[in-house]
């Protein structure tokens, strides 16, 4: 498939659902009148890291071996070096090619280790710089609900995950330039064709974690109890990206909170509905700047998580 014909986000995510839901690649292939090379790209992607999106592509032919560049990937998740050159050291060990640092941090670029490889540039001056830099960080900031990267989504599609009795595989937009994937414990509780096409409340700033293969990349906040579930429903007329805020509580969502810290362990506690069934923190609602305040369908104080 030429770059012209790139596939969107949604096609790759809906290839994603069918393979979750036992298709094989003949029959995703049939049913999307896709070239069965690229569906298998696809869910190889997505086997590796949980990626359904596109990654940018440099235009030039790569370095290294198919091969090669899976162990480098495996060794870029499985160690946290402190310069690309020692990373560089640990994959030639591993694999027995030959290459340059700036070929290492290009391939890893390419794959989407855009984050990682930044933390390969240090500051001169070693650990006295980097904890210079890092000084002014959120991490011993005050801890409240507006550290809470919390957003207006719509869940785009919904498959049961394989295997399991009561987790759900969400495609959710979010506002951003391709959907997030979200792993929920939902499917006790809400039927299949009620997860689809619905707008929902998603806390986006959690640090991505993997259930049972699956990269979930953010959280469906819900109304709960020990016997039911309702997921919070935003205000009418809310878009996905749409932030919830809170006046009572101004700040700046973390760009990812840090489990170290446990800001969101710390702010739960103090998430319930109203007696009105209104979603809020220390009383102050879950609000969508001119258009309302989210609330749970019928769950009135109510545990929120």
């Amino acid at each position: 498939m030429g770059r012209s014909e790139e596939l969107s986000d949604f096609q790759r995510g809906t290839v994603v659902g069918c393979h979750m839901c036992k298709k094989s690649v003949r029959e995703i292939s049939a049913l999307l009148n896709l070239p069965r090379s690229t569906v298998s790209a696809v869910i190889l992607k997505w086997k590796r890291g949980g990626i359904t999106t596109a990654l940018p592509r440099s235009g030039r032919p790569h370095k290294l071996k198919e091969e090669d560049r899976q162990v480098l990937e495996k060794v870029a998740l499985e160690n946290c070096s402190p310069s690309v050159e020692a990373l560089t050291a640990e994959f030639q060990t591993a694999s027995g090619a030959s290459v340059s640092p700036r070929t290492v941090r290009r391939e890893l670029h390419e794959m989407g280790f855009r984050g990682r490889v930044s933390t390969y540039n240090k500051p001169k001056g070693g650990e006295k710089a980097e904890k210079k830099q890092a000084a002014p960080s959120q991490d011993n900031a005050k801890v409240d609900v507006s550290r809470l990267d919390l957003r207006v989504g719509r869940i785009i599609s919904t498959v049961q995950l394989p295997e399991t009795d009561g987790l759900y595989v969400e495609q959710v937009d979010v506002g951003e330039t391709c959907p997030r994937t979200v792993v929920s414990e939902l499917a006790k509780h809400i039927p299949l064709d009620q997860m689809q096409n619905r707008m929902a409340v998603l806390l986006c700033n959690l640090k991505p974690a993997k259930t049972r293969g699956v990269v979930s990349q953010a959280v469906v906040m819900c109304a709960s109890s020990p016997d039911k579930v309702e997921i919070l429903e935003p205000p009418s007329g809310a878009a996905p990206g749409d932030r919830v805020i809170f006046p009572s509580f101004p700040g700046e969502p973390d760009k990812e909170l840090n489990p170290k810290n446990k800001v969101w362990e710390q702010v739960l506690p103090d998430l319930r509905t109203s007696d009105q069934c209104v979603a809020t923190y220390k009383g102050a609602a879950f609000e969508v700047a001119c258009k309302g305040v989210c609330k749970a369908q019928t769950m009135s104080d109510s545990e929120i998580k």
